[in-house]
């Protein structure tokens, strides 16, 4: 993998990432307003569980 490759999903990242806020506003504040609600634990799990999401689609998009 190279530098390229890097900065390809970094931006693909940053697209996707952009897409809630600029299609609904009102929902994504919502959505970022429970998260503040949430206690370090719980925040931890998701944030967990994404991560081995992403890791187990990288593997199998590159198996």
């Amino acid at each position: 993998m190279g530098a390229d490759t890097f900065w390809a999903a970094l931006a693909l990242v940053l697209v996707f990432e952009g897409l809630f806020p600029l299609i609904a506003p009102r929902g994504w504040r919502n959505t970022f307003q429970a998260l503040l609600q949430l206690r370090d634990g719980q925040l931890r799990f998701f944030g967990l569980c994404s991560l081995l999401l992403g890791l187990l689609l990288l593997w199998v998009a590159l198996s």
